[in-house]
């Protein structure tokens, strides 16, 4: 995984490729245990901001619904995790809300391996079907995102509404171990962050691997001109459909190791405010860099972290502030304006060394 990553673009790319592999997999000798869990959840949601990237960068559609794979994703580890807290027993909320047995659309989730797939499957699923009916008719632009967004508040008012199946606003909370392991103990926080590592390269290889393919040629194409592509015989709607879902899938992921770090999943994280809060991680990284989304989901979660941790108050302007900026300053996002940074040294090194070269003898 790693040697496939160092053997990719100039040496320049892989020595820094390599000096951050090597940052990364020492960061538990580093860091407190503390800091640790934080950067294994930025790496997770990271993940997410790659997939989001995939249709959006790639594909040109805005999808402000992504909170709700997110959320399906974490709440399959999250059923999966309270059932193993509550051994024989009715989990908590589901005794307080009155009910005497467990629904049966739980019980699946009494399996590691299957809330694993679902968690993954669900999500995936999901997209698959809107993608399916939205972009065969030909639904895109704002009208694909006000449906995301309708999809999000339909699924966090049922959520919140089905108090009994879901715990309500609280979401699901009162699990701290996996495999008989704590999950907040030292060791098992380091082999989460390895594990979250590991995820986020893979799928960083994955999703440049279908990029450079013949695959995402034709999503960018269909991207910029989806007409043209479909007079030359191509099917964008089929290749938006799966992308979507392989973006939702990826979003499931996200959401599984999130609860794992965190500990905690509810209707207050798969709302419109993280949904739109995801589409800035990947506007401000880059869209279409996919590197870009992954900058940017970390450097804006530990900027939110850091700046609400002084200012719990002040977050939301900062947000503001910055969704601005980037729409009338970096509409390529840091990536963009690292390569315009590399261009201008680049230029003004041709500058200087034309006229150099060139320069008249003189005459004395």
């Amino acid at each position: 995984m790693m040697s496939a990553l160092l053997k990719s673009g100039s040496l320049k790319t892989r020595i820094i490729w390599a000096v951050v592999l090597i940052l990364m997999c020492l960061a538990p000798l580093i860091s407190t245990e503390f800091r640790l869990s934080l950067l294994a959840k930025f790496l997770a949601l990271a993940i997410l901001a790659i997939g989001l990237d995939l249709i959006w960068g790639y594909g040109g559609v805005l999808s402000l619904g992504h909170g709700v794979f997110f959320g399906l994703g974490g709440y399959a580890m999250a059923m999966y995790l309270k059932l193993q807290a509550s051994g024989t027993s009715l989990p908590d909320f589901m005794g307080w809300s009155g009910l005497s047995g467990l629904p049966w659309f739980w019980e699946p989730f009494r399996s590691f391996p299957v809330a694993l797939i679902l968690g993954i499957a669900l999500p995936a699923l999901l997209a698959f079907v809107l993608g399916w009916f939205t972009f065969r008719n030909r639904i895109t632009g704002v009208y694909f995102t006000i449906l995301t967004q309708a999809l999000v508040l339909i699924t966090v008012t049922l959520f919140i509404g089905k108090q009994e199946w879901t715990g309500g606003t609280n979401g699901i909370t009162g699990y701290n171990s996996i495999f008989g392991f704590t999950l907040h103990s030292a060791g098992t926080t380091i082999v989460l962050y390895y594990i979250t590592l590991a995820i986020l390269v893979l799928t960083y290889l994955l999703c440049r691997k279908i990029v450079n393919s013949r695959f995402g040629q034709v999503l960018e194409a269909s991207r910029d001109g989806e007409n043209r592509v479909r007079f030359l015989g191509y099917d964008p709607a089929g290749y938006k459909t799966l992308t979507f879902a392989l973006s939702g899938a990826l979003a499931g992921i996200a959401g599984m190791l999130f609860v794992l770090q965190v500990g905690i999943i509810s209707p207050s994280m798969m709302g419109i405010v993280p949904s739109i809060e995801m589409v800035l991680w990947v506007a401000l990284g880059g869209r279409g860099t996919l590197i870009g989304a992954v900058i940017g989901a970390v450097v804006l979660n530990a900027a939110k972290t850091g700046i609400s941790e002084a200012y719990p108050e002040g977050w939301l302007f900062v947000l503001g502030g910055l969704f601005v900026t980037v729409v009338l300053f970096m509409p390529n996002g840091l990536v963009g304006v690292y390569r315009n940074v590399v261009r201008l040294l680049k230029r003004r090194g041709e500058v200087v060394h034309v006229p150099v070269s060139q320069e008249k003898p003189k005459v004395y």
